[in-house]
């Protein structure tokens, strides 16, 4: 492998790690600000408000995932490549390197910056017609609501002026700028948390029913302030890079490269292929809130809502920005398709991130959701009050806690895939996605109709599709590494055996003893007793791997800091 080859493996490889730190950092910090903003107002508010506030948020979720999901996928698999220079004096040919590096990433960052504006132009669009028939075709119990005909048409502002953001988000994740990605998502979330927190408090002292407008209200806050902090923190990029924020054509004598000179055809096809799978993976991954809008009431729906941002509370806090940071690195070192020709050590270090992730994954599943019916109850009642700490809304969190390292396993694989599939893979994939879809509304009309189980039989229908789609992104990946001539085992990313006996009977004793775990003071010294040693004995068990993964992390590290003093 050339030098330049593994310069750009390591870079990668060390802007994956800095990356998912501060993504990380996004996340706690935008979750603690909205959790503190949850906490103030849930006490006052009625499950149905939480219910119609839940089918704003899928409404927003909607419009931004169709439009700009795979417009976003097939951005990050552009490749960052130096242009090839023919044999030439090395005086002349530094020289004429600088000039066209700086000519080939100018038109790359200008191909990006005018495919996101594709996201606005299907936004803008998607944001009249949705919003358009759910004001028309709204139940009669949402449309009672207080306010929903104004919050809805405040989130089709919202929608738009956020998807304004996608040319700088383009550039952010181009150029690796996640300090500044921080920086600006921080403080979106911060006022957004303030806004709706803020009106909700104004409104119970002043013993107004403002009904959902604060959400509403609050999501056009993040967006106003997302924009304008990237407006600000990118002031200078456009003339240090060469490259316009506005719509502009490319200067290049191949005209077949692009759509009408401005959209490169090969991501336009991308993105034309991962928009029919982002249809049905949203299907798939909203499937449950969909059902619950058509088949529950806003009470049930407001439950579970609770329910599912408690549990998945870890998914999105530190699973969503591994799995975010990881189709980057998966996407820089496998690149853009067969053609560009993928290097056997790209594939081994993609495989090895892959390994190192889903090993994690099982370590920390095994540490802590085995444990979650020791604690929930008592946060229920610490968190929610009297209102939400009733037993059906327990056994739901405590469900939904065993769901959450399928989610984990599911995002990780799915992440390599959609990196790595070309076209025609894609395509494929897409079709099975219909099958997945099958099976998940057939497990969900057995657990809700036959079976009777209300919302818990969502989380069952959702365990089901999970692992279907595990499944298959598991073969996947395993044809493709056998066909780079690099076979991948189960045995690569598994735990030790004693893990998982340990995990099993630790799981048995805390759904079948749960007396043991009282909310007293006795109780609770037992459970963290209880707790501490058992999260001993799994480090012991996997001390060699975890020895192993902290010295690549530091070796990585190490070279994410001497790659930004070169910088």
């Amino acid at each position: 492998m050339s030098k330049q080859d593994r310069l750009h493996t390591g870079r990668a490889l060390a802007s994956s790690v800095s990356g998912t730190t501060l993504l990380v950092m996004i996340q706690v910090v935008s979750r603690m600000f909205t959790f503190v903003a949850n906490q103030l107002v849930l006490r006052n508010l009625s499950p149905a408000t939480l219910g119609a506030a839940t089918q704003l948020e899928l409404f927003m979720v909607t419009i931004l995932y169709f439009s700009r999901e795979a417009i976003r996928s097939a951005i990050q698999r552009q490749p960052l490549d130096s242009p090839s220079l023919p044999d030439i004096s090395k005086e002349e040919k530094s020289r004429l390197a600088c000039d066209k590096e700086m000519e080939a990433q100018s038109m790359a960052t200008q191909s990006i910056v005018n495919m996101s504006y594709l996201s606005l132009g299907i936004g803008i669009a998607l944001s009249i017609l949705l919003g358009t028939s759910y004001t028309q075709f709204a139940a009669e119990q949402v449309a009672q609501i207080s306010f929903y005909r104004g919050s809805v048409a405040i989130v089709c502002l919202a929608s738009i002026l956020e998807l304004c953001t996608e040319p700088f988000f383009a550039v952010v994740h181009r150029y690796m700028l996640y300090k500044t990605r921080a920086t600006v998502e921080m403080a979106a979330a911060f006022v957004r948390s303030l806004t709706t927190c803020g009106l909700f408090i104004w409104a119970s002292w002043n013993g107004n029913n403002v009904g959902i407008l604060p959400f509403a209200l609050g999501h056009l806050s993040y967006a106003l302030v997302l924009l304008c902090g990237y407006c600000t923190a990118l002031s200078n990029a456009a003339s240090r890079w060469h490259f316009s924020f506005l719509l502009s054509r490319i200067r290049t004598r191949d005209k077949s490269v692009y759509v009408r000179g401005m959209f490169s055809s090969q991501l336009v096809s991308l993105s034309a292929n991962l928009f029919f799978q982002s249809v049905v993976k949203h299907l798939l991954t909203q499937g449950d809130t969909m059902i619950l809008a058509a088949m529950s009431s806003l009470e049930d729906q407001g439950i579970y809502f609770l329910a599912s941002n408690y549990g998945g509370l870890i998914a999105r806090v530190l699973f969503q920005p591994i799995e975010e940071s990881s189709r980057t690195l998966f996407s820089s070192l496998l690149g853009l398709s067969d053609s560009n020709g993928e290097k056997s050590s790209n594939i081994e270090a993609a495989k090895m991130h892959l390994t190192d992730v889903m090993r994690a994954y099982g370590i920390l599943s095994a540490l802590i959701f085995p444990l979650n019916p020791v604690i929930i109850k008592q946060m229920l009642h610490l968190l929610g009050g009297t209102a939400w700490a009733g037993f059906e809304v327990y056994r739901l969190l405590s469900l939904y806690c065993f769901y959450i390292p399928f989610l984990a396993f599911n995002g990780i694989t799915e992440a390599f895939v959609s990196s790595a599939a070309n076209g025609s893979e894609l395509r494929s994939q897409a079709g099975w996605m219909g099958v997945f879809s099958a099976c998940f509304a057939l497990a969900a009309y057995l657990f809700l109709r036959v079976g009777d189980l209300g919302a818990r039989g969502l989380v069952y229908a959702n365990i089901v599709n999970m692992t279907v789609r595990i499944l298959w992104s598991l073969n996947f990946i395993r044809e493709y590494m056998h066909n780079h001539d690099n076979d991948m085992t189960l045995t690569e990313f598994g735990l030790n055996p004693h893990t998982y006996t340990a995990g099993f009977l630790m799981t048995t004793i805390t759904i079948l003893r749960p007396e043991l775990f009282h909310s007293d003071s006795h109780g609770l010294i037992q459970a963290v007793g209880f707790c501490a040693s058992y999260a001993i004995l799994v480090l012991y068990f996997e001390r060699t791997y975890l020895r192993g993964l902290h010295n690549r992390v530091c070796q990585t590290w190490k070279q994410d800091a001497s790659y930004r003093k070169t910088k």
